[in-house]
């Protein structure tokens, strides 16, 4: 249940409403599809085509990432417009396009509404409809199930609503191969694992933010030592679910060394969070490192598949 809005949001609210719209351009429209969010959805889900066994034409793959893109921004425009009172009482989110008003809510929904569908259609007609299937649930899991139902509901929103950010490389590989086979499932897999720990160490020190507007955040609502040790739990189950693309030879020597090295680096990483205390001072720094490495060590696993998979097909391996 949602805890009562304090009365710093309820001003925020006030001045995005009396606030004069001022005219809306494409930097705002653009800033609605989260980018840096997508840069990650879109490098996860090209690495998933381009690690897929068998062949693609280069055209059709480009246009399998547009979608996965379209999609992305779609379903972050959707998520934008339902919780722009919410964004407005949040230091971190206020200056977005809705609260500070240059934008209008409308247009915000109409526009991710449009996204949305042609990311699903045009994938479904130029590539496969399986893959325009997997984006169209990925979009409704994070506009409907994520924003509308987990996050202002439970703690456990970021476990279950990791899904989400999870299907491009299922996407990206069933754009190539027309099935979903086990290697795909351990890629959503490992994104599945890592999110926790990843945006937890965001949670922690933005955690403020989160209960001023009545987010059940986990650090909210089972407090910091709790979220801690989740973490730290999180961080240790990812380390053997990195390797299992490797253990079921699915990936080389060279993604399981990678893998094992990444992973141990991140739980280093998160052992300092762990183990820290509330009385330590609140500079937050090992989160932030925590939460900086998250974003590296996605990039570089997946990133390592590819090169394992593009070796071992040249015969390199």
């Amino acid at each position: 249940m949602r805890m009562p809005i304090e009365a710093s949001e309820t001003e925020a609210m006030t001045a995005m409403t009396t606030a004069q719209t001022m005219p809306a351009d494409w930097r705002d429209f653009f800033a609605l599809t989260k980018p840096r969010v997508m840069s990650l959805v879109i490098f996860t889900g090209l690495c998933g085509l381009l690690a897929a066994p068998g062949h693609i034409h280069p055209v059709i793959g480009f246009t399998a990432i547009l979608c996965i893109a379209l999609g992305a921004g779609g379903a972050a425009a959707l998520n934008q417009w339902w919780e722009a009172d919410l964004d407005a009482g949040m230091k971190r989110t206020s200056q977005r396009p809705l609260p500070a008003g240059r934008l209008n809510r409308v247009d915000a929904r109409d526009f991710g509404i449009a996204l949305s569908a042609a990311s699903v259609g045009i994938m479904g007609v130029a590539v496969n409809w399986l893959s325009a299937v997997i984006l169209a649930i990925s979009i409704l899991y994070y506009a409907v199930v994520y924003t509308i139902w987990l996050k202002p509901r439970t703690p456990q929103n970021i476990v279950i609503g990791g899904g989400a950010g999870a299907f491009p490389p299922m996407i990206g590989w069933v754009a190539v191969t027309g099935d979903i086979t086990l290697m795909p499932v351990l890629l959503f897999a490992i994104i599945f694992m890592w999110t926790p720990p990843h945006f937890w160490a965001l949670a922690l020190f933005v955690q403020s933010d989160y209960a001023k507007v009545g987010i059940p955040m986990m650090p909210v609502v089972a407090g910091e030592r709790s979220t801690r040790r989740q973490i730290l739990a999180y961080s240790v189950l990812l380390l053997p679910l990195s390797l299992a693309p490797w253990f079921i030879g699915g990936a080389g020597a060279i993604y399981g060394a990678a893998a094992l090295a990444l992973s141990a680096a991140f739980l280093v990483f998160s052992l300092p969070v762990a183990l820290r205390s509330a009385t330590e001072g609140d500079s937050m720094r090992p989160e932030k490192r925590l939460f900086g490495f998250s974003i590296l060590y996605l990039f570089a696993l997946f990133a390592v598949l590819v090169l394992d998979r593009v070796m071992a097909a040249q015969g390199m391996l």
